[in-house]
């Protein structure tokens, strides 16, 4: 026998749902039975190496953990010879995982000892088994998965918050949500502004005004959202929630037929099909875009927007940031119809022309 050292690496890694007081959780505890095996592996010339790798409170269910990328980062370096760990489990729980690691180890002539479980990657029954496993492994993970998912499903049925950051208006306590008096105010005015100006960007600038910034875009979710109403969500469908609903449904319902109407309009519409869609450029050279908006009245204003304002770059813009759609157009139609008009001007474009289509063309033109 060779007496090589063989140097061994100790990984330990505990989840965060995982009890310190419960035995072999504690990354202590696991490193402790990992030492005491690899000395138990004296005579086969088995060294502990100085460096630790544990990864406190991270999941085995991916292999984003500092102290697993450490590791492989020295198996590839060739520092590692054998990883040591208590469990199969604490190394992963992802059998896709499990194969990305094998694969290192196999690239650095390195292998994977579980002391519990006495299995080593070099021998094929070993891989076998450790796959089996995994698989095992997995598929509790997968199960206890759908356990959460469904129950968080029951309690949204019946009308529970499960967590996450309160809607604008609302404040959370004791795993629920209360009306905020101040913030509930701003929220029904927001309702009742929209109902008046029946447009987000206009309702974005009256906000502005009063002190309060809040995009476009999260006005729309608030405008859309139900919880407002009283209903908790799940996978778009809403139920009857515990909490007290801000919002009166009748002021809800007729937000909600305003920005329709306002859809339906924008579907009437496509920027693609004006004239100057691509050619049109500012002084400073940032391209101009078709663009609209929906005044008080709900008449849809249309015009050419330059870049500059649209990416928020006041600096790069020109003279002129926004131009009237219909009134430029209407000018480039005019002064192609005057340049229509005048047959001496053509004729240096349809030269290439058949005569017949010459003539032809210049007839429909008189």
């Amino acid at each position: 026998m060779s007496d090589k050292k063989i140097r061994c690496a100790i990984y330990t890694r505990k989840s965060t749902e995982e009890g310190l007081e419960q035995e072999f959780n504690s990354l202590q505890a696991q490193r402790e039975a990992c030492e005491s095996y690899i000395k138990s592996q004296k005579h086969e010339h088995w060294q502990l190496l100085s460096a630790e790798y544990d990864d406190g409170g991270y999941s085995g269910g991916n292999m984003e953990r500092p102290a697993l990328k450490r590791l492989l980062t020295d198996v590839q370096n060739g520092l590692i010879d054998i990883i040591v760990v208590y469990k199969i489990d604490r190394l992963t729980r992802s059998l896709m995982d499990f194969s990305k690691i094998v694969e290192v180890l196999d690239k650095h002539n390195a292998s994977f000892v579980s002391i519990t479980q006495h299995f080593n990657t070099t021998t094929s029954m070993g891989r076998l088994t450790l796959n089996m496993l995994l698989s095992f492994a997995q598929f509790e993970r997968e199960v206890t998965g759908e356990r959460i998912r469904d129950k968080i499903s029951a309690s949204k049925k019946k009308g529970m918050w499960m967590g996450g950051k309160p809607p604008l208006g609302y404040y959370r306590k004791d795993k629920k949500i209360f009306p905020d008096a101040e913030k509930s105010a701003l929220v029904r005015s927001i309702f009742d502004k929209y109902t008046e100006l029946k447009s987000t960007t206009l309702l974005k600038e009256w906000l502005n005004k009063q002190g309060y910034a809040i995009s476009v875009g999260n006005l729309t979710c608030i405008l859309r959202n139900k919880a407002y109403i009283g209903l908790v969500g799940h996978k778009g469908t809403w139920y009857q929630g515990e909490h007290q609903g801000i919002i009166p449904i009748e002021l809800f319902e007729q937000v909600q037929n305003v920005m329709a109407d306002n859809r339906i309009n924008r579907q009437h519409y496509d920027p693609k099909k004006s004239l100057l869609s691509g050619k049109l450029y500012d002084d400073k050279g940032n391209a101009m875009s078709p663009s609209w908006s929906t005044g008080c009245s709900g008449k849809t204003y249309r015009y050419y927007v330059s870049q500059a304002i649209i990416r928020k770059e006041p600096s790069k813009l020109g003279k002129i940031g926004k131009v009237s759609l219909p009134q430029l157009e209407n000018f480039i139609d005019s002064c192609f119809e005057q340049f229509l008009r005048e047959k001496p001007k053509i004729y240096p474009y349809i030269q290439h022309f058949e005569v017949s289509k010459q003539k032809k063309l210049l007839k429909l033109l008189s």
